[in-house]
């Protein structure tokens, strides 16, 4: 199956149902958006600030942008027609809805303050991607990816607050079809795969377009939180994640067994109202545009 988008299969059909993404995914934490657009040196300015949001997807992340005391003026670029469908019904203000791709985005050169990849960059990890955010964006400008991380669905290596939580994290890492996703932890090489910026090597490969464009080490941060959510409300927040959605018969069925069985373990901690404590961290990361 082709997209049209140019999303991998999997990514297009699995992200389909747009609303229930918009609805069940997690908001991003206050103070870790204040954070995270700290580091990328665009909180508490007074001039207005031109700002990429590339993989804009529903407008998670575009929505707290369109609602700061600052003045941003926001290009959000998605190539998922029912997310980018989504993102434009909420006419945002100061935010222009466009279609396009990490590798090719409809932005004039070096117009950017900053290009800002929320809970996506793990998509496009790509030499050619960086090329294009170098080219939006103006010398100096930061680079930011930001996402919020359920601890069911984080790295193998991260430790979880549950056991039952840890469990879950488990039988989602089965759910290997190939794509690239944030807990795999793989989104980091292309900037350490960036050709060494010693000057004998930068003049020779100032002709043949292999200079580094972003610096490292990445500047890095996570914040931790938790909330509460019914039994439905989690299984639904699951089944946004795309290889979980696109599951059908015996699997789903399989898949909302097992779910079930999990959440009868002994910490599974809930309150008056049933719902159950689920915890995770928004972690974000920021390079300069060289």
């Amino acid at each position: 199956m082709t997209s049209l988008s140019n999303l991998p299969a999997a990514a297009e059909e699995g992200f389909k149902d747009a609303h229930s993404y918009d609805t069940h995914r997690p908001n991003y934490p206050p103070e870790a958006v204040d954070a995270f657009l700290q580091n990328l040196k665009i909180a508490s300015q007074d001039e207005t600030v031109n700002i990429v949001e590339i993989a804009s997807g529903t407008g998670k992340f575009t929505q707290l942008l369109a609602a700061r005391p600052e003045r941003y003026s926001v290009k959000a670029v998605e190539p998922h027609g029912p997310m980018r469908d989504k993102l434009a019904q909420k006419d945002l203000p100061g935010v222009e809805v466009l279609n396009g791709k990490a590798d090719k985005m409809p932005v004039d050169d070096e117009w950017g303050d900053v290009c800002i990849a929320a809970q996506a960059f793990h998509w496009f990890a790509t030499p050619e991607a960086l090329k294009e955010i170098h080219r939006v964006l103006r010398p100096g400008a930061v680079f930011g990816m930001i996402w919020n991380v359920d601890e069911y669905n984080k790295p193998r290596d991260w430790p979880a607050t549950t056991k039952w939580e840890q469990k879950l994290n488990d039988y989602i890492l089965e759910f290997d079809d190939g794509l690239p996703r944030f807990r795999h932890q793989k989104w980091q090489e292309v900037f350490e795969q960036q050709p060494p910026a010693n000057p004998v090597q930068a003049i020779r490969n100032t002709f043949t377009d292999h200079l580094p464009r972003f610096s490292l080490p990445l500047g890095e941060n996570m914040v931790k939180w938790s909330m509460w959510l019914s039994e439905e409300a989690l299984w639904a927040r699951i089944n946004t994640l795309s290889q979980i959605a696109v599951l059908k018969g015996e699997e789903r069925e399989e898949a909302v067994k097992m779910f079930k069985e999990i959440l009868q373990g002994g910490d599974v901690e809930r309150n008056g109202k049933g719902e159950i404590a689920v915890h995770g961290v928004t972690y974000f990361a920021w390079t300069d545009r060289l």
